[in-house]
């Protein structure tokens, strides 16, 4: 099926203009900085009309989305990154017809794509404002409450639409994505916030898990202590350090022109291939098992002795949560950041309340299943958008490149490809997978998922403002390139 019945609505879209001339790299940081400052002004504004309502959100959804419940961002990104996986799918699975080279079949995607996230934006903000879980219309304005919901409901949808403006500027006039932009952003103020929380308090966190509040105890434990609490800044840095060495660990399969003698290049392919992807897919999967978990079994109370046979998949403490239970074998463990190592470690060294299954089989079956789902959504992802082996050896050929020593026939490329590629995706998803798992288990500030996204979204940011820089000082190379 074509895009053809977009065409009607591309005059209603609006669009941001491309510039003229290219902007100067002095432009783009300009251009970028100002997007990045409403970004971080809509982070922290509540919508008019609404007030906070208590309530906890999963971080994960926070991380991915560039959001903040409660705030003009309470979707963020949510919208724009749906309508982009969605129609990425259809494409890879053929169920649309794409020809990214053709400029028409491009903006046609790009109309498509704006639409549907224009469209997700109101569904998702309708969804996330009605339930009344983190707003509610305000009850000093005298205003009635339908009236403010319906309000409330249009400017967090709003937001979200500007975000995806927003990120067509920086495509244009800044550096990068403006997606990937939103998303380190977020996850760096976490960062900062979250450490300079675990060092002088606040935030609701407990003082005598924060440094200065075992310093200021006294005694000879004073300094060890500090240095426990000081232990998931220590380890955000190695995650870090690690997530970084990864993004250089490839190998580059060599190619030549078949025509032009002496010419050539070569075919990276990173340990990373799949990015964080697999990450991403299967922390949502879990997540929406929890919380179909949540729903289904909000009325199975963990009882010794109890007569309910839904016990078995699962059943709910007093707190709410899963606390025992098949389905609670597969839900994220509790992060020691917010009790302590010590509080942390006799929570291992204990067992769930009905069938006495220790904490610690608990994590180790979500570690596998994680890491599993990981590899199997990387394997997955590299076919549904177009990153097989088949797919990129016919890219190859089209270009009139072969490997050296080779015929050039499409089925040779593949083949000397998929022991690449293959073998790459498999490692790179286990890694991935297996460093969120640590990283959260360590109690790593911003979460593993949230660390490797920004580590890898800075990466690349550091590798266009060094391209920009080369096109600043030698035009002539980027007229080349875009010729």
């Amino acid at each position: 099926m074509r895009l053809d019945f977009i065409k009607p609505l591309i005059p209603l879209i609006p669009e941001v203009k491309k510039p003229a001339v290219t902007p100067t790299l002095k432009e783009k940081i300009i251009w970028t900085s100002l997007v990045l400052l409403i970004f971080f002004v809509m982070y922290h504004i509540v919508p008019f009309g609404g007030e906070l309502q208590g309530g906890q959100f999963i971080e994960f959804i926070q991380v991915v989305l560039a959001s903040k419940t409660g705030t003009l961002l309470t979707v963020g990104i949510g919208p724009i990154i749906l309508a982009s996986i969605f129609l990425q799918l259809f494409a890879g699975a053929k169920l649309i017809e794409v020809d990214f080279q053709n400029p028409e079949d491009k903006a046609l995607f790009s109309a498509t794509q704006k639409t549907m996230a224009i469209v997700l934006a109101l569904i998702e903000s309708t969804l996330f404002i009605l339930p009344g879980v983190y707003l509610v219309p305000s009850t000093t304005l005298g205003i009635s409450p339908g009236i403010l919901m319906a309000l409330i409901i249009l400017q967090v949808a709003f937001a979200s639409v500007l975000l995806l403006f927003l990120d067509e500027v920086v495509s244009k006039y800044g550096i990068g994505s403006g997606i990937s932009l939103f998303i380190a952003a977020g996850v760096a103020l976490a960062v900062v916030q979250g450490s300079t929380t675990l060092i002088f308090g606040g935030g609701g966190i407990d003082p005598g898990l924060t440094v200065a509040g075992r310093l200021s105890q006294g005694g000879a434990t004073a300094i060890p202590n500090a240095l426990i609490a000081f232990l998931p800044i220590i380890f955000t840095l190695v995650v870090i350090l690690v997530s970084l060495y990864a993004e250089e660990v490839k190998v580059e399969i060599p190619l030549a022109f078949d025509r032009i003698r002496g010419f050539g290049s070569r075919f990276p392919v990173k340990l990373l291939y799949v990015s964080v992807l697999p990450v991403i897919l299967a922390s949502a999967l879990l997540l929406n098992v929890q919380l179909l978990a949540r729903s289904l079994m909000g009325g199975v109370q963990c009882e010794i002795g109890g007569t309910n046979p839904l016990q078995m998949l699962g059943c709910m403490g007093p707190e709410g949560y899963l606390q025992d239970g098949a389905l609670y074998m597969i839900t994220s463990f509790t992060n020691p950041l917010y009790i302590g190592y010590e509080g942390y470690l006799q929570l291992l060294a204990g067992s769930t309340p009905i069938f006495g299954i220790p904490q610690y089989v608990h994590v180790l079956i979500y570690a596998v299943v994680y890491v599993t789902l990981c590899v199997f959504f990387g394997k997955f992802w590299i076919e549904a958008a177009g990153m097989g082996p088949s797919q990129i050896a016919e890219q190859i050929t089209k270009t009139g490149m072969q490997v050296p020593g080779f015929r050039r026939d499409p089925r040779i490329i593949e083949s000397i490809l998929d022991k690449y590629i293959s073998t790459i995706t498999i490692l790179g998803s286990f890694f991935v997978g297996l460093l969120a798992v640590l990283a959260d288990l360590t109690g790593a500030i911003g979460s593993g998922t949230g660390i490797l996204l920004t580590v890898g979204i800075i990466h690349k940011f550091y590798e266009d403002f060094k391209q920009q820089k080369l096109f600043d000082m030698y035009p002539g190379v980027q007229k080349f390139l875009e010729g």
